[in-house]
């Protein structure tokens, strides 16, 4: 018999939930003003692609006997998601202009909190067997 296997999270679902809200509002914004609407758009990817980045490492592996491994993923993703973020952050400012910064922030924080709510609603399911 082996072992219980647990299922892998969906934390796919937070991307397509993040990209889902950002792409539409971006859209919206791009009607009254272009140069906001990029500059939030900027802000999100730099928060969406770090976190996909993170997770995908940090749920590559499975099971106790991976254990070792999955720790060392999870520090190699999220040392990577500091580094795209910040690399991220570097590039827009270096390279877009014109930029809005409150609206890159404003962009990046909103995907931050859509992370969060997400996470812990995928937390808070009861696992159905």
């Amino acid at each position: 018999m082996h072992g219980a296997e647990v299922k892998r999270p969906p934390i796919h679902r937070i991307t397509l939930a993040q990209l889902a809200f950002l792409v539409p509002l971006c859209l919206m914004l791009a009607a009254s003003d272009g140069v906001c609407a990029y500059s939030v758009l900027a802000g999100g990817l730099i928060a969406i692609v770090p976190q996909a980045w993170f997770a995908r490492m940090a749920f590559r592996r499975r099971g106790a006997q991976a254990a070792k491994a999955i720790a060392r993923f999870s520090y190699m993703g999220e040392l990577g998601k500091f580094v795209l973020a910040g690399a991220g952050f570097a590039a827009v400012f270096a390279t877009v202009r014109p930029i809005d910064g409150a609206a890159v922030f404003a962009g990046y924080i909103a995907m931050l909190m859509l992370q969060i709510t997400g996470s812990w609603l995928l937390l808070r399911q009861r696992p159905v067997r």
